[in-house]
């Protein structure tokens, strides 16, 4: 279903590259958004084991970024204002490189601060790539732009994932974190190429007049849609990627190392659904695009709590909903914002809130689990969460369709 596009700011004639390498460098600073979180699971034991640390500070570890996700939303929101969008991915870039060499170098205290480091770093990449999105690419090529970014979030997860534990094992913790760094350097040259070192390293402030979020109330009630949606993705996400490995030992009596390799397919499909959600787009309306991607978020829950024999199908399934989940909620906030500023904020306020509540997350799924002594329970939570992402993503979207007419 093909509609009239609204107003958009268009990009300035030499401002940004254009077509394929602007794909390429997001696609490359994308991957250095997630990476530098995920590597720290597979060397967890054999940090503690350096370092001496107890279980409770191993796992403020990972759970350190995804606080700053939510606490520093604002304040990114702020600085991107401030010094542009360029500078703003600059910023993202070295405080991921220097957050990874602090927590590589030091003790527990250098640890944590690295890790402090690096999840407001990211936070700032988390706002800044989706507004460049919305500048510099016409309406049309938005939502495909979205599902390249979201599809290399994911690429970098797996990858971390998958090569962080073979060069613990030949060069320890601390080269197999900081190996994640190339990753990064890679992006940044690519980064500087682009765009050129004067427009990377010169602060480019938005000139224009702070307006209110979404404008009439009706806009403020999708964002606020869009933040419920979005918490219980981010919830239903990190719980997941939190337990599913040890609720596979537990029900299915899976051996560790399978288990490991077996949540894999949680990461792995995510990048079909990041890069099928704009196809999908192209032949259905977004809200039928939401509504499907929500449906498929439930099969994870009830598949494992019905039928837990056939996980590789409900892990499958829930992987291509949580990588689709996230690019329709990143197009509904472009196509909600009218303009640049304003996307800032709204952007701020979804991910701020979302990624509060995906912060509790596996915390939460733990106390629960410990209490009943059961992953039933736990399931029914993560279900909620995902009926909550289903009811107000698809509720929200389908308000920004009607505001688009």
């Amino acid at each position: 279903m093909h509609r009239a596009e609204p107003p958009v700011t268009r990009r300035v004639p030499g401002r940004m590259p254009g077509g394929w390498l602007l794909m390429a460098c997001i696609g490359l600073v994308a991957l250095a958004l997630r990476s530098p979180i995920v590597a720290i699971a597979p060397v967890l034991g054999d940090l503690r084991g350096d370092l001496g640390i107890s279980a409770a500070e191993a796992g403020l570890l990972t759970t350190i970024p995804v606080l700053c996700f939510a606490v520093a939303s604002p304040l990114a929101s702020l600085t991107i204002r401030r010094f542009g969008v360029e500078l703003s991915i600059t910023l993202t870039l070295l405080g991921v490189l220097l957050g990874m060499g602090v927590r590589s170098a030091g003790g527990t205290t250098a640890t944590m601060l690295g890790t402090v480091v690096i999840g407001v770093a990211i936070t700032l990449g988390n706002i800044a790539l989706p507004l460049m999105i919305r500048r510099d690419f016409p309406p049309r090529r938005q939502a495909a732009a979205t599902g390249l970014y979201t599809a290399a979030l994911n690429i970098g997860s797996t990858l971390a994932a998958l090569l962080t534990a073979p060069v613990a094992a030949v060069a320890g913790w601390r080269i197999a974190l900081a190996s994640s760094a190339l990753a990064v350097v890679l992006g940044f040259v690519v980064w500087l190429l682009a765009v050129g070192h004067r427009r990377a390293l010169r602060p480019d402030p938005d000139p224009r007049p702070a307006g209110k979020p979404a404008g009439r109330a009706g806009g403020r009630w999708a964002a606020a849609g869009l933040a419920a949606g979005f918490s219980g993705q981010a919830f239903a996400f990190y719980g997941i990627t939190a337990w599913l490995p040890t609720l596979l030992i537990d029900v299915v009596q899976m051996s560790v190392v399978a288990a490991g390799a077996a949540s894999s397919f949680f990461q792995v499909f995510a990048i079909i659904g990041a890069l099928g959600v704009p196809l999908a787009a192209r032949r259905l309306s977004t809200v039928t695009v939401a509504a499907g991607v929500g449906v498929m978020w439930l099969f994870l829950p009830l598949g494992l709590l019905l039928a837990p024999a056939q996980w590789w199908a409900w892990t499958a399934l829930g992987g291509v909903a949580q990588g689709g989940g996230i690019t329709v909620i990143f197009i509904a906030v472009m196509r909600l914002a009218h303009d640049g500023a304003s996307a800032g904020r709204i952007s701020a306020v979804v991910q701020g809130v979302g990624y509060g509540f995906g912060a509790l997350a596996p915390t939460a799924l733990g106390f629960v689990h410990e209490h009943t002594e059961s992953w039933s329970a736990s399931l029914l939570v993560v279900l909620a969460a995902t009926t909550t992402y289903l009811v107000c993503t698809t509720l929200a979207v389908g308000s920004v369709a009607r505001r688009r007419r």
